[in-house]
């Protein structure tokens, strides 16, 4: 029994800390007021914009340089839509950027007249989202970073009831001096001497600071800092100076004014607590679903409280205790959920609220300060049509179907599991979520085809309609295998346009719900232990396993797909077959734009080098085959020499190198030079083992006892080959032995061969 009593000892000690929501004296909040100001002045929408920054950050640009970005950044909303929800919401790049551009504006003043709706189609997950979202407002405004502070009343009966003090009293501009002073009396006495009225619209006790004497106020209160200024001249603070408090505190403050004469016996009576949220109770966070029907009530009032106001000041009509439902969201949220049944009307009943901000209490005008949300699907938008100023008043927000295809892997990783990369190999899974995400996207892109042109230049890495091209600009990725002159083309106004298109894609094509069912026939019929998925496998699966899906997919974009996955694996072979000889190239190199200064049968020093060079046409041929290729005609060579010996001469050696004093092999000209060595190199590096039927029977008996049977030279290289596949590209043992025996069953090398 005794460890029982301690259990329960203190298990009631943490409760009481973690629910302590004890009020201080109106002295006690300036002064925390003072300390942390940012903090402790901010309304509804500037704390959820906190909120969102605090979880989010700033986001990262991956071209922080780039001067014609358009700041289309990659957020990372796992910590606020995904970490501890039952159901997480994924962002991708599109939404992240328009969420983010919403929050942006709720630093500014004159919020309060707008209602945000996030529209969609169904299965893009808006109610998870604002599920998501507003169950981690919850929790932020719960915690200290962003407790808020309202008004609760503490009426002393003796103050009251002793009527107007002849000696005055403490006056408002000594209250800080007052910080630290504490009563003795235990808290039985507390409530039989004071009276607590709660303030129903959670007003911040800064408001109870006649607005005419705020600006004074403030201006002695705050030391000159970086909050005063910001607090004197930024929009964010307007409402800090413009709001009123609401209609019982202002007749409240009127009526103990009146009634004891003194301005600081009044604010002595005023206390501020922690603004607690609760969801569930309605408290700070309001959510209706379309069949929650409308309340019967629309006054609310607390009778037995009204009845004690009236008795303290003796006259009932001062101070009347009436409040709509509104007040208990108000400095809150107040969401919707779906625009159709009886949500239609409430969103009809925000009509006043939003435009003009104020309710009708009976007679009594009743200020509202929340911020207002909802989600809809498209075809609700007719329940909102016929109301010109209301329609003014909403801002819509686009959640369309996932249309960025890291976004879209992450969710099926989320269903399934972690491990099911395991199951494909590189880039497949990637490939299934294009192939989901092409039947999202309008068929044509004015955008694209205005500034790319003709798509053909691209056919090795991208589809007619440049779908491939699109989402890659959707992740936040300029393709690498963009040409110079397209990517000096991409300027803001074209990106602007890119992104734009993506308000009319998302709303079509295979659900969020639909790609789950078809990710799972794919990965239950194919993904078995000891079996890879590859791109023969995802080709097949749409055409002949689920042939009915190929015709919501665009024509001829799984040829592209393979045709661009295909190019890229070869170029991961190559790469993770090619020996990097550093000195011999830029020794090459070196050799050869010192030469082209000298006449063919001449033999010369080079001083880059040291070595004896017999300057003769082969002996440039022999290089120029990597830089131009083997079949170049002699006039494109004799022009080549040509271009590069005299950029060699007119900027290279005069300005870099004698001027600048750069080393030979840091200057652009060998910089450009060296890119083309390599590329040859690379794309040539697979001809020495396509015609040896060893080389691949290697590949296959890798790890087996097979594989010591070949000679030392074919183990070598398979064994450089596969390592490099799994520790440059991610493959596993059995995915690197598979994509090279798909490389050369295939051919590729001939098909691809420049």
């Amino acid at each position: 029994m005794d460890e029982v009593r301690r259990i329960m000892k203190n298990l009631a000690g943490s409760q009481e800390i973690e629910d302590q929501e004890r009020a201080i004296p109106f002295d006690e909040f300036l002064v925390l007021m003072r300390r942390h100001p940012a903090r402790t002045i901010r309304n509804i929408h500037q704390i959820f914009h906190d909120m969102v920054k605090t979880f989010v950050g700033e986001g990262v640009d991956e071209y922080p340089g780039d001067p014609e970005s358009i700041n289309f950044i990659g957020f990372d909303f796992t910590p606020l839509l995904v970490d501890g929800s039952d159901q997480p919401f994924f962002a991708d790049r599109l939404f992240a950027n328009r969420l983010m551009s919403m929050i942006d504006g709720l630093r500014g003043g004159a919020q309060q007249n707008k209602i945000y709706l996030f529209d969609g189609p169904p299965g893009c997950g808006k109610s998870t989202f604002l599920n998501n979202l507003l169950r981690k407002f919850e929790e932020y405004a719960n915690s200290p970073a962003g407790t808020r502070y309202e008004v609760v009343w503490h009426l002393d009966r003796s103050l009251v009831e002793g009527g107007r003090s002849e000696e005055g009293g403490s006056r408002l501009g000594r209250l800080l001096e007052r910080h630290g002073e504490s009563g003795d009396a235990d808290d039985m006495q507390d409530r039989q001497r004071f009276l607590e009225v709660p303030c129903p619209s959670h007003d911040n006790p800064l408001l109870l600071i006649p607005r005419k004497r705020r600006p004074e106020f403030l201006d002695d209160l705050f030391e000159d800092d970086q909050f005063k200024w910001n607090l004197s001249t930024s929009k964010d603070y307007d409402w800090v100076f413009r709001d009123n408090p609401c209609t019982i505190c202002s007749s409240l403050y009127q009526a103990l004014l009146h009634r004891v004469g003194d301005a600081g016996r009044v604010m002595s009576m005023i206390h501020a607590r922690p603004y607690r949220f609760d969801r569930r109770l309605g408290k700070g966070i309001t959510v209706f679903n379309p069949g929650d029907r409308l309340t019967k009530q629309p006054v609310l009032t607390n009778a037995v409280l009204q009845r004690r106001i009236g008795t303290l000041l003796q006259d009932s009509n001062q101070v009347r205790y009436l409040f709509s439902r509104y007040a208990r969201t108000n400095n809150g949220i107040y969401a919707l959920m779906d625009i159709k049944g009886f949500n239609r009307e409430r969103l009809l009943e925000l009509h006043n609220i939003i435009s003009d901000g104020v309710h009708k209490v009976e007679e009594i005008e009743e200020r509202v300060y929340s911020l207002f949300m909802g989600v809809m699907n498209p075809e609700d938008n007719k329940n909102i049509r016929g109301f010109q100023s209301l329609s003014d008043r909403i801002e819509f927000i686009n959640i369309s179907y996932v249309l960025d295809s890291s976004t879209e892997v992450e969710i099926y990783r989320n269903i399934f599991g972690r491990h099911i990369g395991e199951s494909f190999l590189p880039r497949v899974l990637n490939n299934f979520a294009r192939v989901i995400i092409s039947s999202r996207l309008n068929e044509k892109s004015p955008a694209l085809l205005d500034w790319i042109g003709d798509a053909e230049k691209y056919k090795l890495y991208c589809d007619e309609n440049l779908h491939l091209l699109k989402m890659a600009i959707y992740t936040g990725i300029i393709p690498v295998w963009l040409d110079e002159e397209d990517r000096k083309n991409f300027t803001a106004r074209i990106r602007r346009r890119v992104i734009a298109e993506a308000e009319t894609e998302g709303q079509s094509g295979f659900s969020g719900r639909d790609s789950i069912d078809i990710f799972h026939d794919l990965y239950a019929n194919s993904g078995r232990e000891g079996r890879m998925i590859t791109m023969d496998t995802l080709c097949a699966f749409f055409t002949r396993a689920r042939p009915e899906l190929a015709r919501q997919i665009p024509d001829g974009f799984l040829e592209s797909l393979r045709r661009q996955y295909n190019y890229q694996i070869l170029q991961e072979v190559k790469e993770s077959l090619y020996y990097y000889n550093e000195e011999r190239i830029a020794r090459d190199l070196k050799n050869y734009l010192f030469a082209l200064n000298y006449e063919t049968g001449t033999t010369a020093v080079c001083s880059y080098t040291g070595d004896k060079l017999e300057i003769t046409e082969s002996f440039l041929a022999g290089i120029e085959n990597h830089l131009l290729g083997e079949d170049v005609s002699e006039n494109r060579r004799q022009e080549f020499r040509a271009e590069t010996q005299r950029e060699y001469t007119s900027r290279t050696l005069t300005q870099e190198i004698m001027v600048e004093g750069l080393d030979i092999s840091m200057t652009k000209l060998f910089g450009d030079l060296h890119k083309r060595y390599v590329f040859s190199l690379k794309n040539r590096v697979l001809d020495p083992f396509l015609g040896n039927a060893n080389f691949r029977r290697a590949v296959k008996d890798f790890a087996t006892d097979n594989f010591r049977t070949y000679d030392r030279k074919i183990r070598d290289d398979v064994t450089f080959l596969l390592d490099n596949l799994q520790d440059k590209f991610g493959y596993n043992e059995q995915g690197a032995r598979e994509v090279c025996l798909y490389v050369v069953d295939n051919e590729l090398t001939e098909k691809f061969r420049d």
